[in-house]
């Protein structure tokens, strides 16, 4: 049997002084967008467990390890604050750091103990600041995104608002159809025109010849592949997982995926590719752009999630290498920084050394965005 892999359906001019329609360029620019796509999606699905199983075992300690340090050095500079040797204006940035640095380890849902501590330097109260912020981050997202969050939402869990939001979004688009049935009743009880009643005669129709055209395809696969007219123990076996694959294509309306079968299973060859007619051509051509747009939402989906879930930022371009190299460097980045804070931490409980590293720091008031306490540090 000849060997076939997903992408290689496509249309060839069969002539080299022929030329393709412009329905068959459009068939083969949808199969070779609809393989890219379920390329993506395969290296998407493979990729989160292989950076959570990364992620949990070598940055998540480490990341542990660090806000060790930030905790013993939190507690340093409260310890030595009201030390002689400090000036006001020593005082003024150790106020500042101990309060950004307190207000970070306590962001990250830990660490409990440093909420005195932070209260009693900023003059506030971390409780009260926390529900205000997430007020007013739900406000925004409910007036832009036009959702509801409700009050037992915890906006602190990026991936449980972004369930709720992707739940609501879903549920509103779904809904809107029927409610734009009643926003006109007036409308919906004039007689149809016959321009407008040509139109959804021929959309149903076509609709059905959509559906007949798979489902045409899917009886031909299941004629051959029904293993339950196979003698044969290995044959019926290799069968029924072919049939199990046409069965999945056909509920999911995979057409690409149930013609490539046709060909995997030499049921159709090169040739009979070439030569689907314009018509069936058009009805195929639209069953493939749906199934395009829904494998986009699905990888859009796909890749919002894991944006959330491991604090990526929503813009910029991001690819699963992409994702991996960044976490290597992360890895790296973050062993650099505990080995600053070990020497920090045993440096600067002299309090003559924190004098001299407090001259060379100088505060920088940083955007809300900007979360590395030691943002402005030498």
């Amino acid at each position: 049997m000849a060997s076939f892999s997903s992408g290689n359906l496509r249309i060839v001019e069969q002539k080299a002084t022929s030329s393709l329609s412009n329905a068959q360029k459009t068939f083969n620019r949808l199969s070779k967008k609809i393989a890219k796509q379920r390329e993506q999606l395969g290296a998407w699905k493979t990729t989160v467990p292989l950076y959570q199983e990364k992620y949990v075992r070598e940055f998540d300690p480490l990341l542990q390890s660090f806000d060790e340090h930030r905790v013993e050095l939190v507690h340093i500079f409260d310890r030595l604050y009201a030390d002689k040797i400090f000036s006001k204006t020593d005082r003024t940035k150790l106020q500042h750091l101990i309060c950004a640095m307190a207000a970070d380890l306590l962001d990250s849902g830990d660490h409990e103990e440093l909420k005195e501590i932070y209260n009693r330097y900023s003059g506030s109260d971390y409780d009260a600041e926390e529900e205000q912020d997430n007020q007013e981050i739900r406000s925004m997202m409910e007036s832009m995104l036009g959702v509801e969050l409700g009050d037992d939402i915890d906006m602190r869990t990026p991936d449980e608002v972004f369930d709720h939001v992707s739940k609501q979004l879903y549920e509103k688009l779904y809904q809107d159809v029927p409610d734009m049935e009643h926003q006109a009743p007036s409308h919906s009880s004039r007689k149809k025109s016959a321009k407008v009643s040509a139109r959804e005669a021929r959309l149903q129709a076509e609709a059905q010849q959509v559906s007949q055209s798979i489902r045409e395809v899917f009886r031909k696969l299941a004629s051959t592949l029904h293993p339950d007219k196979e003698p044969d123990p290995k044959e019926r076996a290799r069968k029924t997982e072919l049939m199990q694959r046409a069965n999945s294509a056909y509920s999911n309306n995979d057409l690409l995926s149930l013609l490539e079968l046709q060909l995997e299973i030499e049921q159709i060859d090169q040739a009979a590719v070439n030569s689907i007619s314009e018509d069936r051509l058009k009805h195929y051509n639209k069953v493939l752009k749906e199934q395009s747009a829904e494998l986009q939402q699905e990888l859009d989906m796909v890749e919002m999630s894991f944006r959330a879930h491991f604090d990526f930022s929503p813009y910029g371009a991001l690819s699963p290498t992409m994702a991996f190299t960044m976490l290597e460097r992360d890895i790296a980045q973050i062993r650099q920084d505990i080995a600053g804070l070990k020497d920090d931490v045993e440096l600067l409980q002299d309090p003559k050394n924190l004098k001299k590293w407090l001259k060379a720091y100088k505060i920088v008031r940083r955007p809300v965005f900007e979360l590395d306490p030691f943002f402005g540090m030498p």
